[in-house]
């Protein structure tokens, strides 16, 4: 079980963010184009960060709490899910702050 707590841990930050997609139409889902070019650069720079501060010794990860997968230059599976998903839901918040924002405003004017 632990083995797959830091997914686990992933998985969960979406289901708890999917509703503001759904419920409050954010529309980060809807457009894939738009959403990988705004994960592309954030995923490269930090999987490239972790592969080197890896490749020097300057941290490692446990494997206790990871499944021991390895990508490219040693970097955990976790820790790409990671770069995805937390991006990911920082942007179903912010689009779905705009969405009700947008509503509050023209139902105000």
């Amino acid at each position: 079980m632990h083995r797959y707590q830091y997914l686990m841990l992933m998985a969960l930050c979406l289901l708890v963010t999917l509703p503001l997609e759904i419920v409050l139409g954010a529309r980060v889902w809807r457009d894939p184009r738009r959403l990988l070019r705004a994960l592309a650069p954030v995923f490269v720079v930090f999987y490239a960060w972790d592969a080197l501060a890896i490749a020097r010794g300057h941290w490692h990860y446990s494997t206790r709490y990871t499944t021991g997968w390895l990508l490219p230059f040693s970097v955990p599976l976790e820790e790409a899910v990671f770069f995805v998903v937390v991006p990911v839901c920082g942007l179903l918040t912010l689009e779905a702050v705009r969405t009700l924002t947008a509503r509050r405003v023209s139902t105000d004017a």
